[in-house]
This record gives structure tokens, C-alpha cells and sequence, in this order.
């Protein structure tokens, strides 16, 4: 302690004060006393100093780190308190926190680092994260750019649950030691005169790993960095004795700081690691801003795609089929469209597979099944001189699992009063491929019911005919592939055409032979995506009975629809 004058001067020092500031007492009279302790480094600290000289504030609190003679430094907390007013001076006491400001760094670094690897931990990495983004935005001397490595091991979990944690823990620190030493050497090839240092490498929990670099120069130096911890990794762990080999699968990001947040640049880095998951693993892939569109377009649609039905955003189009003999209109296929408010008109590969995915292909395909026997029924109310048409419906398998599809069929056609054969569900083949227990019961009371039941894209998938033997199928769609050789009636033709193909020969006796095992079979054949005369004479000649493809019509309106119903044959276009 030291008694100090108002006019900030120390007038007497007891010993302790002397020791701490290894001065001695006697040399300390007389001194400036803020000089002493440092209390002009800063304003605010100054000025509270002055008041509580002048009688006009109580105390002054404040912690400085002092250099001693011996050079080393120490850290104190200063306070100064007035003494009784006849004494005119103020009490300085200093007292040393070093060994409480050692001991608080040591708990703040346990804090901040990963206890198995000694790396930076998670709420470090963020907070590095989070300053140099600040950094970076506003630094006009560097490149304002901030690039991410974020990866994780391949089949780690095996190797705990297999060999145990401890060894578990050894891979993890001989990971990070081989990590650190590939931003070291990173760090050398940097161009001389940066100040930007190695990469941070930090352990963000579990087996996950990611290497932060600062002012990045663009995304040819991360690709350089991921491949070095690519190869880095390939070499062989030798572990007390376990000799482990391991993969990593990594995401890359690099972009301007300014244009990002430690949230998005961390998503994107997330999503990244997954695609290079999803495409194999032991390898890196670089953030695509495209395919994170698509993925967002993606979870947007099947965010919104179950009340879309309630809002009315669907609609059906209906493609014509055509009997290939008479050229008339035997049925129309219903394929629905979605009016999104955002992305505009969406066709069934855009949203279909979402809708299987969370369900709402049920709801979705209730909707359909009942707009289209309903639409049916209309034509046929509307057209009573003519034959009336079948509706084809597409059935996901889903809808036969997680509804009941005959309960909801029979309603729907009694509702409408569309006779039941003037229904057709169609079915992919390889949805039909095992068909067993619940969903073949249903395809049975089906069929039992009236209602045709149709293999979409059949030739493509399995094509195991020994289904067609214990199934209620009725009609085979050939796939647009085989119809797709029947261009031209010639090779000539297809070279006048400017046509790289040629016709396969072996297209026609595929198809001819499918037409004759479905003909013997008591089954009908609809041939898809018939586009020219020539397919179309083609598939006349081979027997097949009905005919799908712009030739005759694309998908069109109800409207349309009825426009074709009301001539004497489907108009070629």
C-alpha cells in the first residue's frame, strides 16, 4: 500500500509495496504514483483517477499487467480509495493476481481446446471463425476471402465400437497431429510476405475435423489443401500395435467473406461433406452453388407440397391414347402439373419422388384419382354418341402400402359413377417387382372390381415374366427406348436424316415378341413415345393396339381433350 497526495505523488510506501514493484519503499516517495501502476494507459481509467483525487468519486477499481525491473511481468489489481479528509490524500493499494490470471488462462485453454487432440474445439473455432469474417469484411489489405476444409472420418464408429475408445482416441490424436502438419506446410506455401498464418485446425466434435483458412486466394489453394489431407490420411496408423488404415470424405467452401456468415458458411460446408459422402466418400468435394439450389428447390417443394393440395396449385393434363388400327381415341393418360407460386409449372419428375418420400403421395394421389374419374365421367356425359374413353392413372406403390387403394377406388368411382373398366391404374415394373401380401391382395380386389390394371415403362426395369403369370395385369406400356429405334423405315432414311443412329434390328424383335407373349397372354400392348409415321407403322404392323406420343398429342386440357372426342379420329400432328 502507498499513501498518495492529492496532487497524485506518493508520500509514504509500506515494504510489500516496495517488494512487489522491486523498487524497495524508500525509492517510491515522492513519485508520480499513476506512473507507478499505470494509470494513464487508458481515459477513462485516468480521468476516474483524477476524480477520486479530487474528493468527487468514492473509488477506482482497475487490473494492469506491470513489467518489473528483473524484465519479467506481472498481473495486479490497482485500487484507490480517499483516506479521512484532514489526512488531503487517497490510499493506493496494489495487490498481484498473477497466479489467479495464470490460473484462469489454464481453465479458459481447457475451455477452448479438445481435451484428446489438444486442437481447438468447437466454441473456439466458431469464435476464430466469427473475427475473421469481421476481419476480413473490413480489412482492405488482404483478399477478403475466407476458405473452409470440413471433414470426417469414413467408418470411424467401427473402430470404437470394434477395437475399443481408447484406440478410438489414438487415431483421432495421430489425425490431428497429421492434420496440423498439413496446415504447417500449407502455411509455407502461401506467398511470401502474406500475413495470413497456417490454417486453424480445430476438432468440432466426434469425428469431425475442419481446417480454416484465412485470406484465402480462391478455391484452387483449398482443392490443393484438401488433397494434401487426402494423401496425408492414406498412410497407415500405427497404434500401439493396431495398424489402421482410414478415409476421409471432405467438404470444401471459399467465398468473399463479405457475402457469408459463420451459420452459412458452415451449411454449406455441411452440405458439402455430405455430397462427397453420397458420392462415394474417401474423397472432396467442392460447395456447388447450383446443386445446393436444387437441393433447396427440393426441401422448399417438400415443405409446402402437402397444404399445396388444399390451395388448389395442382391441375391435370391428360395425354391422348390411340388405337393404332383405327386411329381413334381410346383412353387419355392423367398426368398432373403443379402451379407453384414460386417456381412456376412443375411437371411430376420435379415433385413426385418428394411426395414419396414424406407421404404425401397418399393425399396427393386421391386428389388425382378423383379429378381424373371425374373428368371421365364428364367427357362421357358430354359425348354420349361416341364410345366412351378410359382414364389412365399413375399409382405410386406407396399408395397401395400406406393407404387402402381399393376402399378409396371403389368410393371414388361411386361417387363419380365412372364404370370401374373405364379405369386404368398404372404401375412401374419395378414397383410390381415382388409384389406380395397387401399390394398384391389389392391389385387382385381390383381387378376383381373391374378396374384394369397397367406395367408402366415395361422392358426397363427387372423384366421378370414370371409376374405376368400370378399378377392382374391387363396391359403392357412398352417403353418409349425400344419404340425409339423405329424412327425411320430404313437406314437410308435415317442417314438422309442427318441421324447418327441407326435402326436396331434387334428393337423390332424384342417388341414383336412382347406383342405375341402379351397377345397370348389375354393382354393388350400400348406402345410410348411413338413420334413419327414411321414408329407408327412399324408398331401397326407388329400388332400393338395402342399408341401413346407426340405424334398423336402432347399432354393437354381437358378442353383439348374434348375437342378430339368430338372428331372422327385424333388429327396427326
Amino acid at each position: 500500500m502507498a499513501v498518495v497526495d492529492r496532487d497524485g505523488l506518493v508520500v509514504t510506501a509500506n515494504g510489500a509495496m516496495g517488494t512487489l514493484l522491486g523498487t524497495g519503499a524508500e525509492p517510491l516517495v515522492g513519485r508520480v504514483a499513476a506512473d507507478l501502476v499505470d494509470l494513464a494507459s487508458d481515459t477513462r481509467t485516468w480521468h476516474a483517477y483524477r476524480e477520486v483525487l479530487r474528493g468527487r468519486q468514492a473509488r477506482l477499481r482497475c487490473t494492469r499487467r506491470l513489467k518489473q525491473p528483473d524484465g519479467t511481468w506481472l498481473w495486479v489489481q490497482v485500487s484507490v480509495a480517499p483516506l479521512p479528509e484532514e489526512e488531503r490524500a487517497v490510499l493506493l493499494s496494489v495487490t498481484d493476481i498473477s497466479a489467479n490470471r495464470l490460473l484462469q488462462a489454464r481453465l479458459h485453454h481447457l475451455q477452448m481446446h479438445d481435451p484428446v487432440t489438444r486442437l481447438p474445439n468447437r466454441t473456439l473455432f466458431f469464435e476464430q471463425l466469427s473475427a475473421a469474417l469481421e476481419r476480413e469484411t473490413y480489412d482492405e489489405v488482404g483478399t477478403g476471402r475466407i476458405g473452409l476444409v470440413y471433414l470426417d472420418l469414413d467408418g470411424f464408429k467401427a473402430v470404437n465400437d470394434t477395437l475399443g475408445h481408447r484406440v478410438g482416441d489414438r487415431l483421432l490424436t495421430a489425425v490431428a497431429e497429421r492434420l496440423t502438419r498439413c496446415a504447417d506446410e500449407a502455411a509455407l506455401l502461401r506467398t511470401a510476405g502474406t500475413a495470413a498464418g497456417a490454417p486453424l485446425v480445430a476438432r468440432l466434435g466426434g469425428d469431425e475435423f475442419a481446417l480454416l483458412v484465412e485470406d484465402s486466394t480462391g478455391t484452387e489453394q483449398l482443392a490443393d489443401l484438401a488433397d494434401s489431407v487426402l494423401k496425408a490420411l492414406q498412410a497407415p496408423f500405427d497404434l500401439a500395435g493396431q495398424r489402421l488404415s482410414v478415409s476421409a470424405s471432405i467438404g470444401v467452401v471459399e467465398r468473399q467473406s463479405a457475402s457469408t456468415t459463420a451459420t452459412g458458411l458452415m451449411q454449406a460446408a455441411d452440405t458439402t461433406l455430405y455430397w462427397a459422402k453420397a458420392d462415394g466418400k474417401a474423397r472432396w468435394t467442392l460447395f456447388d452453388p447450383e446443386r445446393n439450389a436444387h437441393r433447396m428447390t427440393r426441401q422448399a417443394l417438400s415443405s409446402t407440397l402437402r397444404a399445396a393440395v388444399g390451395r388448389g396449385e395442382f391441375a391435370l393434363e391428360y395425354q391422348p391414347l390411340v388405337g393404332m388400327a383405327e386411329g381413334e381415341v381410346r383412353g387419355v393418360e392423367a398426368l398432373v402439373r403443379w402451379h407453384h407460386p414460386q417456381f412456376g409449372l412443375l411437371t411430376p419428375n420435379r415433385f413426385i419422388s418428394l411426395a414419396e418420400e414424406d407421404g404425401s403421395i397418399v393425399q396427393l394421389g386421391r386428389w388425382i384419382l378423383a379429378t381424373a374419374c371425374r373428368q371421365a365421367r364428364r367427357w362421357q356425359i358430354d359425348h354420349p354418341d361416341r364410345a366412351p374413353i378410359f382414364v389412365s392413372v399413375n399409382v405410386a406403390v406407396r399408395q397401395v402400402w400406406d393407404s387402402d387403394l381399393v376402399a378409396d377406388v371403389a368410393e371414388i368411382l361411386a361417387e363419380t359413377g365412372l364404370a370401374p373398366h373405364l379405369l386404368q391404374l398404372e404401375l412401374t415394373e419395378s414397383a410390381l417387382m415382388g409384389s406380395a401380401g397387401r399390394p398384391l391382395q389389392a391389385l387382385r380386389a381390383l381387378s376383381d372390381m373391374g378396374v384394369r390394371i397397367a406395367i408402366d415403362d415395361f422392358g426397363t426395369g427387372y423384366s421378370n415374366l414370371a409376374y405376368l403369370s400370378r399378377l392382374p395385369v391387363s396391359v403392357l406400356k412398352l417403353d418409349g427406348a425400344f419404340v425409339r429405334g423405329f424412327q425411320y423405315e430404313s437406314a437410308e432414311e435415317s442417314g438422309a436424316a442427318g441421324d447418327d443412329g441407326q435402326p436396331n434390328p434387334a428393337d423390332e424383335i424384342i417388341v414383336e415378341a412382347l406383342v405375341q407373349l402379351a397377345h397370348r397372354l389375354g393382354l393388350s400392348v400400348t406402345a410410348e413415345g411413338v413420334e413419327t409415321d414411321a414408329q407408327a407403322a412399324r408398331l401397326r404392323r407388329l400388332g400393338c393396339d395402342t399408341g401413346q406420343g407426340w405424334l398423336y398429342s402432347r399432354a393437354v386440357s381437358p378442353e383439348r381433350i374434348a375437342e378430339l372426342l368430338g372428331a372422327a379420329a385424333c388429327p396427326q400432328a
